[in-house]
């Protein structure tokens, strides 16, 4: 008779995402409970000296150090590598710590980097500042110009670095497209999945060799662990591993357990907040005190037939607002919301909103923000899994308190 155990496994290879997100990884680490337990052991010990050689050389499963591998840890990577259709993963201590590494750990002095210049501003200044000191040429494209971005790949590139949609803008990256001109020219893809999450998109099967999230935000959903993955080829992810073994920013075991406790309900958050995302984003259009506003569900979004196509799940969580008025709008806003953390970060099941100078481009001047095409009085709102006609009436009313003092252009 077939182990039970062997048999879940075998049926959550087929099984929907939703399903997935709730079994995937766990079953090597479960033992006789039901839920993964935090594995708190820097260390693992072996009577047999040979037994743990083994382990060591990568001859046999085990752990033998956490900063390398950790049963709860690996459970997190099993199941994020299931969710993106993955060959291998490889968890870090934070979002950007798993995009630095993987940069670092694939580019040499006198390689090329492609990208966008609408990219997460941790994202950016690591393309601006510590690449080009290494000799690492660095391209920043139009992100709406894809004839440029496909320009630069064949003047050489070894990495083509997308997000999409990106942070805070909003706007949406043909990665299909892109990823066939890189491979070409034999260029590594890799894709920010943040805003997305496997839910609604999942980069890999658009021809994207390595995907990568900040786990702390969607994937966790509860703002309460830090934590970022990388998922992808599995000789790419040795090299990132083999590089984040040495630099040491694994991540921690119990951030792990909370972000494996949280992806239990992804599928469940994602579609409430794909949901409301949209219906806010139709009340914001249409409201007087708004000029203008960023959510690829939205048919007048510009790259809305490329997020149709690529985005089959749903448009996401996230959209951003453009206020009538100045950033000294925005600071009479803001407080005036009740159903809203002010904070930086997203993707958590409450509500949070702020503006790009503080949250996502806070590292990044208001000169080079507006270069970007980003706003002063932009304000980014992660919606969360609140009943939406209370969010809406809050939008309402924190609009109304700031109307009179704003003289809005006809």
């Amino acid at each position: 008779m077939q182990n039970a155990g062997h048999k879940r496994q075998q049926a959550v290879r087929t099984a929907r995402i939703g399903t997935q997100a709730l079994w995937a990884g766990e079953e090597e680490t479960l033992g006789e409970g039901t839920q993964v337990p935090i594995v708190q052991s820097v260390a693992f010990g072996y009577d047999d000296l040979d037994a743990w050689q083994a382990v060591a050389l990568g001859q046999r499963p085990g752990h033998i150090y956490s900063r390398n591998t950790n049963p709860t840890v690996a459970a997190f990577e099993n199941k994020v590598r299931t969710l993106e259709g993955a060959d291998a993963a490889i968890s870090f201590s934070s979002g950007m710590a798993a995009i630095s590494n993987t940069v670092f750990a694939l580019l040499k002095p006198g390689d090329r980097l492609v990208t966008v210049k609408d990219t997460y501003g941790g994202t950016n200044q690591l393309f601006r500042e510590f690449l080009p000191p290494l000799n690492i040429d660095v391209c920043l494209c139009e992100t709406t110009d894809p004839e440029q971005v496909e320009a630069e790949i064949r003047n050489g590139c070894q990495l083509l670095y997308l997000e999409t949609p990106t942070n805070p803008t909003l706007k949406v990256v043909d990665i299909a497209r892109l990823a066939h001109v890189a491979h070409a020219v034999g260029a590594i893809v890799v894709t920010d999945n943040t805003f997305a999450t496997p839910i609604n998109q999942q980069p890999l099967t658009l021809g994207a060799d390595l995907v990568i999230h900040s786990a702390s935000k969607f994937l966790g959903g509860h703002a309460d662990a830090l934590g970022g993955i990388v998922c992808g080829r599995q000789e790419l992810v040795h090299t990132i591993y083999h590089y984040r073994e040495i630099t040491g920013a694994a991540l921690d075991p119990f951030a792990a357990y909370l972000l494996l406790r949280g992806m239990k309900t992804l599928e469940l958050r994602i579609a409430r907040q794909n949901s409301s995302a949209l219906e806010i984003a139709r009340f914001l259009e249409g409201h007087d005190m708004v000029a203008h506003v960023n959510y690829p569900g939205l048919p007048s979004h510009p790259d809305h037939a490329v997020a149709k196509a690529q985005m089959p799940g749903g448009f996401g969580g996230m959209l951003s607002f453009v206020l009538h008025g100045d950033y000294e709008t925005v600071k009479r806003f803001l407080p005036a919301l009740t159903f809203a953390h002010r904070a930086a970060n997203l993707g958590a099941v409450e509500t949070t909103v702020g503006p790009p100078a503080t949250t996502s481009h806070v590292e990044v001047s208001a000169v080079d923000r507006q270069a970007m095409g980003i706003p002063e009085a932009l304000v980014r709102y992660s919606t969360g899994i609140e009943d939406v006609r209370d969010l809406i009436a809050d939008l309402r009313q924190a609009l109304a308190s700031v109307a009179s003092g704003v003289m809005v252009s006809q």
